[in-house]
């Protein structure tokens, strides 16, 4: 069975130094920022997960400690605690500050959680622009070997005025539309993982804020005065 020519490693590396050393520095280029993004694209796999962000059972724990009254053990409880933890510290916080209020002050405590949850994931999706920024990249860097290549191989048919055979001129053609495959090959994975990471962000912040409302339920009831509960201040924050 014969082998395929992009199989040989002698037909690939020709290939590669086809465009010259402009066309190599590109390929270069595109080499760079596919590794950069598959670093990346690791990386964020490893930091965005639910078990680190959004801690099972650490609701349920702050949720018992704010119906005896206890913010002070429970702030404590929300550190580590991810995303969820910062939900429900800042909530903690603004609720202590606002407890001695004569309207009802849950609508601040939920404002604030929602503006930390806003905050918090914005943070998270931050380092996911890179991702996108190279896969919109990658393939800009590829025209632009493709559009020298396509100079270089008119330039041939002109210096030889119009004698340069199709073949000549269809060896240029392919030779420099290496770099817009190079470009392609890099843009598809790291769009495809930056909307992949978009997506479990989004996943994890909605989690992170159902567990928030869930276990901020005795702070909801106390400060919107159906069943008041002792608000006793944590260590550090003033009341």
């Amino acid at each position: 069975m014969p082998i395929p020519p992009f199989a040989d490693a002698a037909w690939a590396w020709q290939l590669i130094t086809s465009g010259g050393v402009v066309g190599m520095v590109l390929l270069g280029l595109l080499l760079v920022l596919s590794l950069a993004a598959l670093a990346l694209a690791v990386e964020q796999l490893v930091s965005l997960r639910a078990s680190r962000l959004v801690p099972e059972g650490l609701a349920a724990r702050v949720r018992k400690l704010l119906e005896g009254g206890d913010l002070a053990g429970a702030r404590k409880a929300c550190a580590d605690g991810g995303m969820l933890g910062d939900l429900l510290t800042t909530a903690i916080d603004e609720a202590t500050e606002i407890a001695d209020v004569a309207a009802p002050a849950w609508p601040a405590v939920e404002k604030a959680m929602e503006e930390e949850a806003a905050s918090y994931a914005a943070r998270l999706a931050r380092p996911l622009d890179y991702l996108s920024l190279i896969g919109n990249l990658a393939p800009m860097v590829g025209l632009l070997g493709t559009v020298v290549g396509m100079i270089f191989a008119f330039r041939e048919v002109a210096e030889t005025q119009g004698a340069a055979t199709a073949a000549q001129l269809a060896s240029g053609i392919y030779q420099a539309l290496v770099t817009t495959v190079g470009g392609l090959m890099v843009a598809i994975p790291s769009l495809g993982a930056y909307t992949v990471l978009r997506n479990r962000v989004d996943a994890i912040a909605a989690d992170a804020v159902v567990e928030a409302e869930s276990a901020t339920r005795p702070l909801k009831r106390a400060l919107s005065g159906a069943k008041p509960i002792r608000l006793q201040p944590p260590p550090g924050v003033i009341g």
